[in-house]
């Protein structure tokens, strides 16, 4: 089937079989909607044609009185006659259709069998499909609106497109996105996706010249792995802005911890943050995101620093407030600018950074200029309300140098009449302009985690051969001893056939030592009265193994230094394939769900990032005098840990739980390997 999405969304004709004069009907609201088209335009109504009026009975009738070819076909049938309405249309040559109708996969087995049939038709002729069960799409550069919600005609062209899983908030987004001051180049509501899916759009975005910004809203992912090829090939050449619906979902992977706590909500926006794109949390950080990225970037940077210019003390507290809560660096101004700036402001004035000008004067563009040159300052961020007998806002942002040389967010308070003059010019100007402090720390987020993502090194994962896991159930020593060939410290350990065998291991070992059950399908020992520590006497020895029960094979174990516990695990997501979890371990990490995911395989560099994405990171950088977690070292155990599951397509997952922190390091305490059910295929 054809990759080329042109005919659909850049059609040099467009037929719409179903039309109607009914006000009420589908087909009238897509013929009303289609009017403005530029190109041609053909109507089909089998059951009440009108060639005089240019509506004709079939699509060959109306293909022979139109001049230009009818790429696109929008059909405005009931689900039952779908199939045979798209291959009347493929007859005469469409390449493309649009279905808005329901009454499918979601209807049952009916609907089902007329997805089935819709599809057949589609591979057969090739013809790609967008929908059904969406609201159709809109592309304002070419006057096509493809939708039957009418205020879509009147969306202004621009650069960002949205490409939503709903129909609905496709339209939505578009909406806000306008009312923020942009344009929209494509908006596209994916529907069911029976063939056209979000990483198709995304694709054909990547080589759309107009499109400088693109808003993802995903809810379901059909295939993970071209999703997240998808929104790298995009990202490379322009920033994505994603928003994952299921933040509530709790997926069912009772099995181990490393499945529990491992949502397919998380993996997805981790997977999606991995593949380069920026993920927000609302609809209204999405917008904000999107105004700032669509017009500036910043230069790739691990930490970059903002400097804020506040024409008003309050507000400009707001904003570095809420940056600082969210991790960004605001530094002290270099000696020379604030001697600059002792010459331009009032002595009262807080001069460091913020800036805070006092009721700004002729002087704001002089200050604003100061600032943003600072060699500490890679992003300035600006507050004033309008008042046009002090200063000229959008003028005086210019007069400093504002814009893509010198990146800079504008954020403009005031009567909304006098905000949308002010925002505009500054948008013309190419300067991102915001109203509020919310809306502005949400814009200084996002090009903030932008020009993190892209400082990250691209060094190639798997570049050492992977040590694939063994066959065959693994009970824990057997599973310690496959970490300890991927570089993995383990404790000291004598595995045990029976009790005269654990005393043996306990006079070599010598006390304290951990006594545990040895068995591979155990996976948590500690639920059965499987684990006992601190075991240091053969009396207690005795009494230990006479909980764990008659029958049975013995780990001793010497005991571990103190230290912080982390949970490590690698499985196969049936959506995105084969994962890594890292956390915090016990049962707060699972409470708060405060863990780090990526796709595996991952270099040695992006492993050693992961523990940057926990709250409670603190605890593992050397909290209170406690041990420092080298995150070389990390990064290594976690890249070989991942690289072997990608490696071994019969082992379902991997689980260190926990993995200690100690003053000398990492150290492995307990290793689950699940193989799979039956081999898996290669993802």
């Amino acid at each position: 089937m054809s990759t080329n999405l042109t005919p659909l969304f850049a059609p040099e004709g467009v037929v719409v079989i179903g039309a109607s004069r009914q006000s009420g009907k589908l087909g009238a609201a897509m013929a009303r909607s289609l009017g403005p088209f530029s190109g041609a335009r053909a109507l089909v109504n089998a059951r009440r044609p009108e060639p005089g009026e240019g509506v004709y009975a079939s699509v060959a009738e109306a293909a022979a009185h139109t001049d230009a070819p009818l790429d696109l076909a929008v059909l405005c049938v009931p689900a039952a006659g779908c199939a045979d309405a798209l291959a009347e249309a493929a007859a005469v040559g469409c390449r493309a259709a649009l279905v808005c109708a329901g009454g499918f996969g979601e209807a049952g087995e009916e609907g089902l069998a007329y997805a089935e049939a819709l599809y057949r038709v589609a591979r057969e002729t090739g013809v790609r499909l967008l929908g059904p069960n969406t609201s159709g799409f809109f592309a304002p550069h070419l006057g096509l609106t493809a939708s039957f919600v009418p205020a879509a005609g009147q969306l202004p062209a621009g650069e960002i497109a949205v490409v939503a899983a709903s129909g609905g908030v496709n339209h939505a987004l578009a909406f806000d996105l306008v009312a923020a001051g942009n344009g929209i180049s494509l908006g596209v509501g994916i529907g069911a996706g029976l063939d056209v899916t979000a990483a198709d759009v995304l694709e054909h975005l990547a080589g759309d010249a107009r499109t400088t910004g693109v808003a993802l809203h995903l809810e379901t992912v059909p295939d993970g792995p071209r999703l997240v090829e998808a929104v790298r090939l995009v990202s490379a050449v322009k920033p994505v802005v994603a928003l994952v619906v299921g933040r509530t979902d709790v997926g069912d992977f009772a099995r181990s911890h490393t499945g529990a706590l491992a949502t397919s909500w998380r993996t997805t926006r981790a997977a999606l943050r991995q593949a380069g794109a920026v993920v927000v949390d609302d609809e209204r950080e999405l917008v904000d995101a999107l105004t700032a990225l669509s017009r500036i970037q910043l230069c790739p940077d691990p930490d970059p620093g903002l400097g804020l210019v506040t024409a008003q003390a309050g507000p400009g507290l707001l904003i570095a407030d809420r940056a600082g809560s969210d991790g960004i660096r605001m530094p002290e101004l270099a000696d020379t600018t604030q001697g600059a700036l002792r010459e331009l402001l009032p002595p009262l004035t807080y001069q460091r950074n913020p800036v805070d000008t006092g009721r700004p004067a002729e002087t704001f563009a002089r200050v604003l200029a100061a600032t943003a040159t600072d060699p500490e300052v890679d992003l300035l961020a600006v507050y004033a309300l309008t008042e046009p007998d002090s200063v000229d806002l959008a003028s005086a942002a210019q007069d400093a140098g504002l814009g893509a040389d010198s990146p800079a967010v504008v954020i403009v308070g005031g009567l909304p009449e006098d905000v949308a003059e002010q925002r505009a010019r500054l948008h013309k100007a190419g300067i991102p302009a915001l109203t509020g402090p919310a809306s502005a720390t949400n814009a200084v987020r996002a090009l903030v985690t932008h020009a993190r993502q892209r400082a990250v090194p691209t060094q190639a994962a798997g570049q050492e051969p992977a040590v694939s896991v063994p066959s065959g159930p693994l009970d824990e020593d057997a599973a310690k001893t496959f970490l300890t060939e991927l570089g993995i410290r383990t404790p000291e350990r004598v595995a045990c056939a029976d009790r005269a065998d654990a005393h043996h291991a306990l006079h070599l070992l010598g006390g304290p030592v951990a006594v545990k059950v040895l068995d591979a399908a155990i996976l948590h020992k500690t639920e059965i009265g499987g684990v006992h520590l601190g075991v240091r006497t053969p009396g207690e020895l005795d009494a230990a193994l006479d909980a764990i029960g008659p029958d049975r094979r013995y780990l001793v174990e010497a005991m571990a230094p103190p230290g912080v516990d982390l949970v490590l695990g690698v499985r196969r997501d049936p959506v995105f394939g084969p994962v890594v979890l890292a956390g915090l371990g016990g049962t707060a990490a699972e409470a708060l769900a405060d863990v780090a995911i990526r796709l595996a395989p991952l270099s040695v560099d992006e492993a050693a990032g992961m523990p940057d994405d926990l709250a409670a990171r603190a605890l593992i950088d050397g909290w209170r005098g406690g041990p420092q977690l080298d995150r070389a070292e990390f990064g290594r155990a976690v890249s070989a840990l991942a690289a072997a599951l990608a490696a071994s397509p019969r082992t379902a997952e991997i689980e260190i739980n926990p993995l200690r922190l100690t003053a000398d390091g990492l150290i492995a305490l307990d290793a689950v390997i699940v193989p799979t059910a039956a081999p898996a295929q290669d993802r």
